[in-house]
């Protein structure tokens, strides 16, 4: 264990952050999986509106400093394919 007060004050820090982050991560997981899972329903509006909520997100997650921009914008990239792929399908 930390002896120094900066020290201690470090691992105060690290446990917060290691919270903070977990949460995060699984709301980043949670959010692609509503989209894919609409996508393999074959549910279009359900698909687009999960589409929605996702660029929202991640978006704001980089303006948090979870994400780095080029990364939220892969993944929304990657999930908007998905969706646009069942459009022209269904069309």
């Amino acid at each position: 264990m930390a002896n120094h007060k900066s020290a201690l004050k470090r691992a105060r820090q690290t446990v917060k952050r290691t919270e903070r982050n977990r949460f995060y991560r699984t709301r980043i997981k949670n959010i692609t999986r509503a989209v894919r899972e609409a996508v393999e329903a074959n549910d279009a509006p359900k698909a687009e509106e999960a589409l929605k909520l996702a660029n929202k997100s991640f978006h704001s997650y980089v303006s948090k400093g979870v994400l780095k921009k080029n990364t939220a914008a892969r993944k929304v990239s990657r999930l908007t394919k998905l969706v646009n792929n069942l459009s022209n399908e269904a069309a």
